[in-house]
């Protein structure tokens, strides 16, 4: 556990989170640009700039509470990607409308809402077709985006990393390809084959803008993949390193702004950036911690999930969150204060068995941790207390509980499997600190010979120790 000193309080110098934090917010978008349809003549990939928007959900399953917390969820993923909520409304129905997502009144009802409000987009709690998304922007005037385009926005503002922006680029990609449409004419203008298209160097085969652009983004989907597998390389050899050295891992996930990189920041005193939005960590960070008992350690924070996380960003961060899967204990984080909680645990616990549905090895043992327990009320804390036993209790933000989670996670932790006797001789103090550093020191006393050491080891270190142990055999 690092403990802050009066310096640490102090200190004028900001921290990589409050830097991150300060540049994020220099970046907000600016108000007043206009995001009204044009007619364009090229394939359509518009950047999102969202001002004014109206939210749209339909309600399938589910309770009525349920489908509320759906659309005001959907509310704080607007707010993070920069814009201003108007309004939202919801229809129940059996399935969504396979035209327009929402039934021909509801379009005039929200036609007239868009007009009200004066709101420049229409924001859909699900995924659009692309059919869906062409006949309800014709029919609403404005511009029309699904929860999908929604949360890859955000993670487009909010990549750090090479590796982050890539995984975002290609999902970006993957949602692009089916919804790539053009304008006017654009739908039929050649690119050769002569005739009226045609001309001087533009003779040949004829191919569509359409086609142009779809083999243009395959071409750059398969440049990302490779980028992205050569990244994999450097972060299994780094993972192999600590395989082969023995030391523990915990992966810290949970919902997005559960308060996992606050976490991640209490135990170890990482300073990453901690921001109440959605998705502000993107990028898995490690920090090396240890016990109180001084057996070292991995914690890494993960990116959060949410409910309908869209499959293009699943197939993008395989990669990144099977590091999770490999993990020796994952440490769950719940929100306390928030008004359904287990439908936060279940939507985790979905994405990282649909992630690692092809894997022959089970999942790391879960400890579930309830943060921001200061926030929520005893009544919601006794309720979780019976939904969810056996797990801890914490307030990131103040620290209370976390050195008992640290404890707790201690012992989850696999020990090394031998325990030996031996006497070191002082020139080879380095096995001394490989005992400190890999093992866990039950004596220690230092005598004429050398420094006598009774410590629980992993395997390849015992050997490492077997030539100075005490009568030649482990106890």
């Amino acid at each position: 556990m690092t403990e802050l000193t009066n310096a640490d309080i102090f200190d004028e110098n900001p921290s990589d989170g409050e830097m991150e934090l300060e540049e994020r917010a220099s970046l907000r978008r600016v108000a007043g640009l206009s995001t009204e349809l044009q007619d364009v003549t090229e394939v359509e990939y518009r950047q999102l700039r969202l001002e004014r928007v109206v939210l749209v959900g339909v309600w399938t399953e589910g309770t009525a509470a349920q489908s509320e917390a759906s659309l005001a969820e959907l509310a704080r993923l607007a707010e993070t990607a920069g814009s201003e909520v108007l309004e939202g409304i919801v229809q129940r129905r059996q399935n969504p409308d396979p035209a327009t997502y929402i039934g021909s009144g509801k379009v005039r009802e929200l036609f007239d809402i868009v007009v009200a409000t004066g709101a420049d987009t229409v924001i859909c709690d699900g995924e659009l077709s692309p059919g869906q998304l062409r006949q309800l922007e014709a029919k609403v005037k404005v511009k029309v985006i699904d929860r999908t385009a929604l949360i890859l926005d955000i993670f487009a503002q909010h990549a750090q990393s090479r590796e982050g922006k890539a995984q975002v680029e290609l999902a970006q990609l993957q949602y692009l390809i089916p919804r790539l449409r053009g304008w006017g004419d654009a739908l039929s203008r050649q690119g050769g084959g002569g005739g009226a298209n045609g001309g001087v160097g533009l003779r040949g085969p004829g191919e569509t803008k359409l086609e142009t652009d779809r083999r243009r983004i395959a071409k750059r989907v398969s440049k990302l993949r490779r980028e992205i597998a050569a990244m994999d390389i450097i972060r299994e050899t780094k993972r192999g390193r600590r395989v082969t050295n023995e030391v523990p891992s915990v992966a810290i996930v949970g919902y997005t702004n559960a308060g996992k990189s606050s976490l991640l920041n209490a135990i170890t005193g990482a300073g990453v950036l901690v921001d109440d939005s959605l998705f502000a960590t993107l990028d898995p960070t490690t920090r090396r911690s240890a016990t109180p008992d001084g057996r070292t350690y991995t914690l890494t924070d993960t990116v959060g999930f949410v409910r309908k996380l869209p499959h293009q960003l699943v197939d993008a961060f395989q990669s990144t969150i099977e590091e999770a899967a490999d993990a020796d204990l994952l440490v769950h984080v719940v929100d306390g204060s928030d008004p359904a909680p287990e439908d936060q645990v279940n939507a985790v616990r979905q994405v990282l068995a649909d992630i690692t549905k092809k894997r022959t090895e089970p999942l790391p043992p879960e400890l579930l941790v309830i943060n921001k327990a200061d926030a929520a009320d005893e009544l919601a804390l006794a309720r979780l207390r019976h939904l969810m036993p056996g797990a801890v209790e914490i307030s990131a933000r103040t620290g209370a509980g976390v050195l008992e989670l640290a404890e707790i996670i201690a012992a989850r932790l696999p020990r090394p499997e031998a325990v030996v006797e031996v006497v070191v001789p002082y020139t080879r103090g380095e096995l001394v600190s490989r005992a400190h550093a890999d093992g866990e020191v039950l004596e220690e006393e230092h005598t004429p010979e050398g420094t006598r050491l009774r410590v629980r080891v992993h395997p390849d270190l015992a050997a490492a120790l077997h030539t100075f142990e005490i009568n030649g055999s482990p106890l």
